[in-house]
């Protein structure tokens, strides 16, 4: 049985039959592998969200939430590099 999924692969390179011996093995490895690739595995081609974020209807938050705390981590660390360079002054 496969340990950790990798990130970026196919499941082809992922999910290999030699490797079970009963088809009830296979398709269980094979339908963790799709819950994995659908729930678990971010594209940057849908804005860094799952298919299964994607599907529902969340990614438009999903992508406002992550803007906003860019935005938001942007600016703390403005202030901080601009108070340390404050005190060097």
């Amino acid at each position: 049985m496969l340990r950790e999924l990798p990130q970026f692969r196919s499941m082809k390179n992922v999910v290999k039959p030699q490797y079970y011996y009963t088809p009830w093995e296979l398709e269980c490895e094979i339908a963790r592998y799709v819950e994995f690739y659908n729930n678990h595995r971010f594209y940057e081609s849908l804005g860094n969200v799952t298919p299964a974020d994607k599907y529902h209807g969340r990614a438009e938050q999903i992508i406002s939430r992550q803007e906003r705390i860019k935005r938001e981590t942007l600016i703390l660390k403005r202030k901080e590099n601009l108070s340390q360079l404050a005190g060097v002054l």
